[in-house]
């Protein structure tokens, strides 16, 4: 029980400290590169706050629990909006851009839908995990090429930030957080998910509870941390792409994980409460960003909700 609870609380740390490590040399090289910032967000910081969340559902699978994958990819989309998301707003209002309600929102929804669409029979299987990856490759190219005019125009508004990031990493230490970041988050994602198994065992419990509370949000700590130092920066493209790439990616990149290496029988439960909630709190986001519209800003009031609203879902599984 106690070495159960070490490792889970281990595994954590290394996953949040080393994901924080591989955004910073992730996003480095990226600004080096002249990348525009909401594409830096979706694409590399989204992808790399969601790496833990693919390393923990490989494992899984590998080990005979793909259930804890499935868990840990829609609870983490959950935990994105509800608590990372809600979280950010609370600390500093967020920018809203036009371009995110013409490009990056409905490309993430597409994600979302295709996702859904496949666990509906509720076999996930080999060629689903090919759809799934193959529905990710296709809507980031589609991404980026849709984002291409609007580059410079991303680099004026953030410029002051790119700037700071361009004058405090050089290019052999942004290589090095990179590499570094991805050992620490293999050995955090391998502690994770053996600790969350233990304890699932030992409690009774089943592996999609134990991936929709402590691994989802354990490993949704990077997107948090990445999206609170990006709000502080006032790099508010770097926060909201952070959380749509890393749903996309959750939604298509993580699921596909255990279609690929464990096939298995999805209950029907998820779909019904869980994926449920999933698209309640996207709804929810998404009507926050219209009304928002004319301020363009994401203030307060929608944090609140948004993190009430995860708040209450986890009560629900609690007490379910």
């Amino acid at each position: 029980m106690l070495e159960a609870i070490i490792f889970v609380l281990c595994g954590s740390g290394l996953l949040a400290f080393g994901a924080d490590r591989f955004v910073d040399g992730a996003l480095s090289l990226s600004v080096r590169f002249r990348i525009s910032p909401m594409i830096v967000g979706v694409v590399v910081v989204g992808f790399a706050t969601s790496a833990p969340e693919l390393l923990v559902s490989t494992i899984a699978a590998l080990e005979s629990h793909p259930t804890l994958g499935i868990g840990n990819a829609i609870g983490s989309n959950i935990a994105n909006i509800g608590l990372v998301l809600g979280v950010t707003a609370l600390v500093f209002p967020l920018q809203i851009k036009a371009s995110l309600l013409k490009i990056e929102f409905p490309i993430m929804l597409a994600g979302l839908l295709l996702s859904t669409l496949l666990m509906l029979d509720l076999n996930i299987g080999l060629v689903d995990g090919i759809l799934f990856l193959g529905g990710l490759l296709f809507l980031l190219s589609l991404m980026v090429f849709l984002n291409g005019n609007a580059e410079d125009e991303s680099f004026d508004d953030d410029k002051s930030f790119i700037l700071d990031q361009e004058k405090e990493v050089r290019i052999w230490r942004a290589f090095f957080l990179f590499l570094g970041g991805l050992v620490l988050l293999l050995i955090g994602s391998e502690m994770l998910v053996k600790g969350a198994v233990s304890l699932a065992k030992y409690f009774g419990a089943t592996d999609v509870f134990i991936g929709l509370t402590i691994v989802a949000v354990g490993t949704s700590l990077p997107e948090l941390a990445a999206s609170l130092a990006s709000a502080l920066k006032k790099a508010t493209d770097l926060a909201i792409g952070n959380i749509i790439g890393s749903n996309l990616f959750n939604a298509l990149g993580v699921l596909a994980m255990p279609a690929l290496f464990h096939p298995f029988s999805l209950d029907i439960i998820i779909l019904q409460r869980d994926v449920g909630v999933m698209w309640f709190l996207t709804l929810l986001l998404l009507l926050a960003i219209i009304l928002s519209r004319k301020r363009r800003k994401l203030d307060r009031l929608p944090g609140i909700i948004f993190l009430l609203s995860f708040i209450f879902y986890q009560i629900t599984l609690f007490l379910g």
